[in-house]
C-alpha cells in the first residue's frame, strides 16, 4: 500500500465518526393547531422550527375523509410550499372496505406520503367482568389484513398506535400477535412511550419499546404523571420533560436502533395558549433529540 493510500484509509473511520447522525423528522400533530388554516399552520410550524406535519385526515381534522381526494393534495402542497414535509397522516379509518380508505391511500401514493395511522378498536367488558380477547383480536386482525393489502398496493405503511386503556394495542404484545407475520414494509408501529409508561409503569415500557422497535415507523411525543382526583388515579398530561416518561432513555434507545422516522409532538395538557405551549414543548423535544442523536 502506498503512503497516500495508507493515510486515506486510516482517516476514513475518523471522518465517518465525525459525520452527523441522521435524526428523526420533528413533526407537529396538526390536532393542536386545529383552528389554523393550512397556510397558517404551515407558517406557524415553520417559524417554530418543525420539519414536518402529522396531518389529521379524519372527522373535524384538517382534511375531512369524505373530501380527501380534493383537499389532501391542496393541504400537502401548501405545507410543502412552507418548507415542511408531510411524512404521515392520522386517520380514523377502521374498515378496509370503506371507500374513503381506498381514496385516502390512493392519494397518499400520489403525494408520496409513506405512513398512516388508523383509528381505534376497543376491548369490551361483559357483565361478569370477562373480556373476549380472542374474538376482538380476530376481528381486528381481519381488518389489519385488509389494510395490509391496500398499503402494499399503494406503497404506504400502516402504524398501530398503543393508546392506553381498553384500546386494542395498549399492551403492544397484542398487536404483535396480530402483525408479526405481516409484511414489515407495510405494517408496523406508531409507538407512544407515554401511553406505554401508563400501561407498563416503571420498567415494562422497555419491553413494549423493544417489541415496537422490530418495526418502528412513527413515534408520538408527550408527557404525563399520575394524579389522584376524587379518589381515583388518572393520567395527568403535562409539559414535556416534567412527567414520568423517561424520554432521555427512550430517545437513546431509538438512536441506537437508528430510528429516523416521524417524531410527532402532542400537547395534550390544558393550556390557555396552546400554540405557545407547542413552541415551548418543541424546544424541549429538539434539545432532547439533539442530545440523544449527537
Amino acid at each position: 500500500m502506498k503512503r497516500r493510500e495508507f493515510i486515506a484509509a486510516s482517516a476514513a473511520p475518523l471522518l465517518m465518526a465525525q459525520a452527523p447522525a441522521a435524526k428523526p423528522t420533528l413533526c407537529l400533530f396538526s390536532k393542536h393547531a386545529a383552528k389554523l388554516s393550512h397556510q397558517e399552520l404551515g407558517k406557524y410550524a415553520k417559524q417554530v422550527g418543525f420539519e414536518g406535519i402529522d396531518l389529521t385526515v379524519r372527522a373535524a381534522g384538517h382534511v375531512l375523509p369524505e373530501k380527501v381526494t380534493d383537499d389532501l393534495p391542496v393541504a400537502v402542497a401548501i405545507l410543502e410550499n412552507s418548507g415542511l414535509k408531510v411524512p404521515m397522516i392520522t386517520t380514523g379509518l377502521l374498515n378496509p372496505k370503506a371507500p374513503e380508505t381506498t381514496a385516502t391511500l390512493r392519494k397518499m401514493q400520489e403525494l408520496k406520503i409513506p405512513f398512516w395511522k388508523p383509528g381505534y378498536w376497543r376491548y369490551q367488558t361483559a357483565k361478569d367482568g370477562s373480556v373476549d380477547l380472542d374474538r376482538k383480536l380476530a376481528e381486528v386482525q381481519n381488518a389489519l389484513s385488509g389494510f395490509l393489502a391496500l398499503s402494499r398496493l399503494y406503497g404506504t405503511c400502516c402504524g398501530m398506535h398503543n393508546h392506553s386503556g381498553n384500546y386494542v394495542g395498549a399492551p403492544v404484545w397484542d398487536t404483535w400477535q396480530m402483525i408479526q407475520f405481516m409484511d414489515a414494509a407495510h405494517m408496523g408501529y406508531y409507538f407512544d412511550p407515554a401511553h406505554a409508561t401508563a400501561e407498563g409503569g416503571a420498567w415494562t415500557w422497555n419491553s413494549s419499546l423493544e417489541i415496537a422497535l422490530r418495526r418502528l415507523k412513527m413515534v408520538a411525543v408527550k408527557d404525563f404523571y399520575w394524579e389522584k382526583k376524587n379518589g381515583k388515579w388518572a393520567m395527568k398530561w403535562c409539559p414535556l420533560g416534567q412527567g414520568m416518561v423517561d424520554w432521555p432513555a427512550v430517545l437513546k434507545r431509538m438512536a441506537l436502533a437508528k430510528f429516523t422516522g416521524p417524531l410527532t409532538l402532542h400537547v395534550e395538557y390544558e393550556n390557555p395558549d396552546e400554540l405557545k405551549a407547542v413552541a415551548e414543548d418543541f424546544a424541549v423535544m429538539k434539545k432532547m433529540v439533539d442530545a440523544a442523536y449527537a
